[in-house]
């Protein structure tokens, strides 16, 4: 990067974190720490749920995503629309009845406190695992860049945005998220303008997805249906997107501290009401638009050279010599399918209804692809230990290739933030849910409000330095935003069927309902492990077996604590 490059991304988060800091004065008790003291508009909750959503894995990860997999991946949110209109009837207006602090309090006075307690515990591991990711996402960022050691680089990333969380609380989040979709926003805007205008004279925006759709990688719409019937392990079709993503939106947004805590900042029921079901309205098309980002990267190297391999610290790191012999041919013989996609390309912009320029190219695109798998091959047999799934790298690459001056710095600076944002809202409600449903109701010793505030930044300290741990083991994990999804995916389904229960099922008692959680997530982990079923279905037979089993368990040894709550 250049000097400029770099005053521009060094100005940008610094400006960030002076920001949360100066906004970060709230009342030293837990409503403010946590909460904001439920003084939030809604436009405000909007871009904090947003911003929570929308981590830096989404604006590195997802371009690639759609660079390798097409677009199909949006549908995804399908059904999270729905599930907006769903929270805003049935669960916001119970956790602003109640004034509850996180989700899991309600769960305590509709069943008993090992209930709330276990349904924290699941939230907690698998939110602090991802957050874990979360760090990773943008830490590879600066060791791909200046080939720092990965593990200092998770410490550096980790340590500066643990500085203005810990002294801020619910309120600094919120206020810099709002500045940082902004810059964010701004900054996706210019990439994607910045590739059209990279394309050969005479090649448009239509121009480009003409080409990116005859090679598969508009697939926006696909019904998961082959020649034997519907596919359980496709990841991504229209079903399990409206099913099984409407499940997830469900539960993360409905039962994930990490964004009830989002809609708890609200000064009214109606404004966390209007932020959610805005958050429904534009989400679809945002996530639309990032993946579109990746399809045009995709076409932008169609008309230019494109890397064999997208991750250069891990391809200079081959010390074998016969391995970088290998590499070097299998790129030559790379180089020439390049070379002809390109002119095959050009044909097709100057004839795009030609057939046989249609069939060709996307022939010689599967020698191309074919090319690029061999080359990882090769790479992971001369490093096994290295990860060689460059997905989240495509992004990146191509932003420091051939990004103006300045622009490298901004855009490099968007991934930063978005990062921020989503960590720091993590981390809070981490520490929320720790203090809230775990120390005050298990340390016995009352604390004052002050000494609560104060426990609550140790707790975030302790959670942020967790975090950093997990993301020290996130590599090779392919790409991150799939990666996150299916953690999730482990424990959502269960958390949302305990919910279900308590809101549906008045009948349905604390001992049925905590038992029933035990052997679903066990019966889920298993699925997990020993099947080939596409996550997100994961997600809808966690709450439907709950829910059943809780039905029949209670019918057998009864109801034990209910609630009418």
């Amino acid at each position: 990067m250049s000097y400029i490059d770099w005053i521009v991304l060094i100005a940008t988060l610094t400006g960030i974190i002076s920001y949360g800091l100066y906004r970060s004065k709230t009342s030293k008790d837990l409503d403010g720490y946590f909460l904001s003291n439920r003084s939030m508009p809604w436009y405000l909750v909007l871009l904090s749920i947003m911003g929570t959503q929308a981590s830096a894995i989404t604006f590195l990860s997802a371009p690639g995503q759609a660079f390798t997999d097409g677009m199909r991946f949006v549908q995804y949110y399908f059904g999270l629309p729905l599930a907006m209109i769903i929270i805003s009837i049935f669960f916001v207006p119970i956790f602003h009845k109640l004034k509850v602090f996180t989700a899991y309090e309600f769960l305590e006075k509709r069943f008993d406190k090992k209930t709330r307690t276990f349904t924290s515990f699941l939230f907690l591991v698998s939110r602090g695992l991802s957050t874990g990711i979360s760090i990773y996402a943008p830490a590879i960022i600066l060791s791909s860049l200046m080939g720092w050691n990965i593990y200092w680089t998770n410490i550096f990333m980790g340590g500066l945005l643990i500085i203005y969380t810990v002294s801020g609380g619910a309120k600094a989040v919120a206020y810099t998220q709002q500045l940082q979709l902004i810059i964010i926003f701004t900054g996706m805007f210019i990439a994607a303008y910045m590739m059209v205008h990279l394309l050969p004279d005479g090649i448009g925006f239509i121009d480009s997805l003409k080409v990116s759709g005859k090679l598969g990688r508009l697939n926006v719409i696909t019904s998961g249906v082959n020649e034997n019937g519907f596919a359980w392990n496709d990841r991504y079709n229209i079903w399990n997107g409206i099913i099984g993503g409407g499940f997830l939106a469900l539960s993360y947004f409905g039962t994930d501290q990490s964004q009830v805590g989002r809609y708890l900042t609200a000064k009214s029921l109606s404004e966390s009401r209007v932020g959610l079901l805005m958050n429904g309205i534009v989400k679809v098309p945002m996530q639309f638009a990032i993946l579109l980002i990746g399809a045009l990267v995709f076409t932008f190297y169609q008309f230019n050279p494109a890397p064999v391999f997208f991750n250069k610290a891990v391809a200079g790191n081959v010390v074998d010599s016969a391995a970088n012999h290998r590499l070097k041919a299998i790129e030559s013989t790379f180089n020439e399918h390049s070379a002809t996609q390109t002119r095959l390309v050009n044909a097709f912009a100057k004839a795009p209804e030609n057939q046989l320029i249609i069939d060709s190219m996307q022939a010689n695109q599967a020698l191309v692809n074919g090319t690029r798998e061999e080359y990882k091959l090769v790479l992971k047999q001369a490093m096994p230990l290295a990860d060689t799934n460059d997905t989240n790298y495509i992004f990146l690459r191509f932003v420091v290739d051939h990004m103006p001056v300045g622009l490298v710095g901004l855009l490099i600076a968007v991934i930063f933030l978005a990062a921020w944002g989503s960590i720091a809202a993590a981390l809070n409600s981490l520490a929320s849910s720790t203090m809230c449903d775990i120390h005050k109701q298990y340390a016995g010793t009352p604390r004052t409000e002050l000494q609560e505030y104060k426990i609550s930044k140790w707790y975030t300290l302790a959670w942020g330095v967790f975090c950093i741990f997990v993301a020290q083991f996130a590599t090779d994990m392919g790409s991150l935003i799939e990666a996150v999804n299916v953690l999730g995916s482990l424990f959502y389904g269960v958390i949302l069927g305990i919910f279900l229960v308590a809101f549906f099922f008045k009948k349905v008692g604390g001992d049925a309902t905590f038992w029933s959680a035990v052997i679903t997530e066990t019966i889920i982990i298993l699925l997990f492990w020993k099947s080939d079923i596409a996550f997100l279905w994961l997600n809808v037979v966690g709450a439907m077996v709950l829910i059943i089993l809780a039905l029949l368990i209670n019918a057998t040894i009864g109801s034990g604590k209910r609630s009418t709550v």
